[in-house]
């Protein structure tokens, strides 16, 4: 089972989701941004540099939030949700064709991915 991060960034009271571009696994869904952990990498220092590759912004990480196991087609996750904020930089997509700022009340009216489901249920509560 890969570990994989995701960052709970929050701005007004809404939090960032990113959708999927064309081309990539999970392509048309939304998720909270992040990726996978490397070998010997913290889960801290997975985000930073996850945020960095796919949003081109700088981030604090603070701590976990939930966190969620799915299996998909290609393989299993344990999902790892942080909360994050940007301390520097401008947010431009590179994995991504849509970012939106969403509130907590309505994550999951939009199309998740499966693994990010768990992680908006509990971000409700």
């Amino acid at each position: 089972m890969k570990t994989v991060t995701a960052a709970i960034i929050y701005r007004g009271g809404k939090v960032l989701l990113a959708r999927r571009a064309s081309g990539e696994k999970q392509a048309g869904y939304w998720e909270f941004p992040g990726g996978k952990l490397e070998p010997g990498e913290t889960l801290a220092a997975c985000l930073c540099r996850e945020i960095a590759e796919e949003l081109n912004v700088e981030i604090s990480v603070g701590a976990i939030l939930a966190t969620s196991d799915h299996r998909y087609e290609h393989g299993a996750i344990h999902l790892v949700a942080m909360k994050a904020a940007i301390v520097s930089g401008r947010l431009c997509p590179t994995v991504h064709d849509q970012l939106c700022w969403v509130p907590v009340e309505e994550l999951l009216q939009y199309r998740l991915s499966p693994a990010d489901i768990p992680i908006a249920r509990a971000l409700k509560q």
